[in-house]
């Protein structure tokens, strides 16, 4: 029914439980989804992630039949100076989500770009090296699980919220493996430019997030806001991007039962934009 490279977040269905969520993607015709594991926006995945809830959590996952393509996870802010046993819990946290990711088939785990705040905790400069070095160093921990590791980036509650912080952190990982998810709302709630985040971003993007947004917003249903997907898209395609698109609907502007209609009509314009 819809393109076979996009596919659905289970942040959609946040309001539902992960069985119900799983279910209402598939009878909507979806093949493909990403896993949200994001503490406070989606609990599809318990944050005190510890062996039983993975072993339940890739059960019922793997059970659904449909393909996962990321698990977008969080371990905490990456440009907090941690002691050593703060260290170790995020060590322990990265590994269950790694398991995860890998029991249930998906290509990649996702990361955020630093914390839920656009002050630095030390400066600019040496935030963005760290929030580097904890990526690099868990996209070389996820090739021991033989999965990739990502990062959304820019996103706009987040330290790299801006496409001068992202480029910045696209800077410091290049030739590191970790991968770029590029997401159209936060780049439009930002007030940056499509165009000009793909210009600084060309050749490094792994996955692609789909929502509207309108400067400060981005919670709004596609065809709500100002993101100009026709010419993102194409010019995704002519860049010669041949990765997946994700529709991540975590919006306001339509209630639960308006949810599935709402992402079914998004899956069929954006399946005819690709």
């Amino acid at each position: 029914m819809f393109h076979s490279r996009l596919g659905c977040s289970s942040i959609s269905f946040r309001h539902q439980d992960l069985g119900t969520a799983l279910r209402t993607m598939k009878e909507l015709g979806f093949e493909e989804i990403d896993l949200g594991a994001l503490p406070g926006v989606c609990d599809h995945v318990p944050y005190g992630l510890n062996a039983a809830a993975v072993d339940t959590v890739s059960a019922e996952v793997n059970a659904s039949g449909l393909r996962v393509r990321s698990v977008n996870g969080d371990v905490g802010d990456l440009n907090k100076v941690l002691d050593d046993e703060g260290r170790a819990a995020r060590e322990r946290h990265l590994d269950a989500l790694l398991t995860l990711t890998a029991n249930i088939g998906a290509k990649a785990l996702v990361l955020p770009c630093g914390a839920l705040d656009h002050t630095p905790v030390r400066s600019v400069e040496e935030d963005l090296d760290l929030v580097a070095a904890q990526l690099t160093g868990a996209g070389q921990r996820a090739a021991e699980f033989g999965v990739e590791l990502w990062t959304e980036s820019l996103h706009f509650l987040r330290f790299c919220w801006n496409l001068e912080r992202a480029g910045l952190l696209a800077d410091r990982l290049a030739g590191s493996g970790v991968g770029i998810v590029m997401d159209f709302s936060h780049i439009v709630a930002s007030g940056e430019d499509i165009q000009a985040y793909l210009d600084r971003h060309q050749g490094r993007i792994s996955h692609v997030h789909l929502r509207d947004a309108v400067p400060g917003n981005i919670n709004l249903s596609i065809g709500n806001g100002d993101a100009d997907f026709v010419g993102g898209l194409k010019r995704l395609a002519a860049d010669g991007y041949t990765g997946h698109f994700s529709l991540e609907l975590e919006t306001r502007d339509v209630t639960h039962d308006e949810r599935p209609a709402a992402a079914a009509k998004a899956a069929s314009f954006i399946t005819d934009l690709i």
